[in-house]
């Protein structure tokens, strides 16, 4: 059994290490080659028709509409300081365990 798990983690080392030195690229670095002629140069044109993505009319709105500030409730919270002393002064309070020794 100990043989059999010994080449079995040799074969997966032999692997691993076989697999590190396999030339996948050559190291030969490769220049980026740009052109100094650039066939299409920017223009001052019209501006493109607007598209909308979504399939439907762009903006809509209603008669009376009301501002978002209106809709929000704000619910207070308690701030974490708070909470924590609230914690530390219920775990002071709690009571303790008892040991009792035996002999």
């Amino acid at each position: 059994m100990k043989t059999t798990i010994f080449a079995l983690c040799f074969l997966c080392a032999s692997a691993a290490a076989f697999g590190q030195t396999a030339s996948v690229q050559s190291n030969n670095p490769q220049p980026i080659y740009m052109p100094d002629d650039r066939p299409q140069r920017a223009a001052q044109h019209d501006m493109g028709l607007e598209s909308n993505l979504l399939g439907a009319p762009a903006y809509t709105y209603a008669q009376g509409e009301r501002p978002m500030s209106e809709f929000v409730t704000l619910t207070p919270e308690t701030p974490l300081g708070d909470i924590a002393r609230a914690y530390r002064k219920e775990h002071s309070t709690a009571p303790k365990a008892v040991k009792v020794l035996e002999r």
